[in-house]
């Protein structure tokens, strides 16, 4: 099982994005809201949960939307993604970015096995199973255009297109500097409805895609890439000590079991 891990204190141990060898995978999100409840769940677990049950996807989404007002705000994908014969398509892919704190991008192949399930507590009280394309996920429901959102999915978007005469190695590359992305997405009404007293602090830092701010912002950018073949390719860009100045990244390799 590949994961990011959360640090922070009250939250330790618990997780945002995460794949296993099994191909079960799942992507959290928090729902952005100016007061949170502090005797609410912890959402972390939702991830760890998913990853290590033998529930698939939609059953699982399922269960957790009967407890969902036991949570604050949040988004959750669940897939099962199935590994397959080789193929010389290496257009099949599946792609995910994302980083804790704003946004995931998944591109969806017409791969036949996939299953990827949505499901969010403060939208619909029912989990959707996606139909293949691109989808883009921030701190509100799922394609909530934030300019924000609209803006890093097209980032997206031609990265992928991109890579398809450039080696993996740059495509990820390309994905870290969409991640990165500090260009604010203003004005932005509906982030600032949403986010109210909270968000307005930090709103011009808050509207790009990589928000960097004293006290909250990204720490931790995650690329996962699975070919036509199930080889899960699982990039982490992390900050060191708190510092912006100083980052680390690990690449894991691994084919997902049959």
């Amino acid at each position: 099982m590949h994961t990011g891990l959360d640090m922070e204190e009250g939250k330790e141990g618990g997780t945002w994005l995460g794949i296993s060898t099994r191909g079960k995978l799942a992507a959290l999100t928090n729902y952005l809201q100016p007061q949170l409840d502090r005797q609410a769940r912890g959402r972390g677990e939702l991830v760890t949960h998913f990853l290590t049950t033998d529930v698939d996807s939609l059953s699982y989404l399922k269960k957790v939307s009967v407890e969902g007002h036991l949570y604050n705000g949040f988004n959750l994908i669940a897939a099962d993604l199935r590994p397959r014969a080789p193929c010389p398509a290496s257009g099949l892919g599946r792609h995910l970015t994302g980083h804790k704190e704003t946004l995931f991008t998944l591109q969806k192949s017409t791969a036949k096995g996939d299953v990827i399930c949505y499901y969010g507590n403060r939208g619909e009280p029912d989990p959707i199973v996606l139909t293949p394309g691109t989808y883009g996920l921030s701190n509100a429901l799922l394609e909530t255009p934030w300019r924000k959102l609209c803006f890093g999915k097209q980032l997206f978007l031609e990265a992928v297109e991109r890579s398809q005469a450039l080696p993996k190695d740059v495509l990820i590359a390309d994905l870290l500097d969409v991640l990165n992305n500090e260009e604010a997405q203003l004005p932005d009404p509906a982030i600032e409805d949403q986010g109210r007293e909270y968000v307005q602090p930090i709103l011009s830092k808050y509207s790009a895609v990589c928000v960097r701010c004293p006290g909250y912002g990204t720490r931790t950018n995650t690329i996962i890439l699975v070919d036509a073949d199930g080889h899960v390719t699982f990039t982490e860009r992390s900050m060191l000590d708190k510092d912006p100045s100083h980052w680390e990244t690990s690449t894991h390799e691994f084919t997902l079991q049959s």
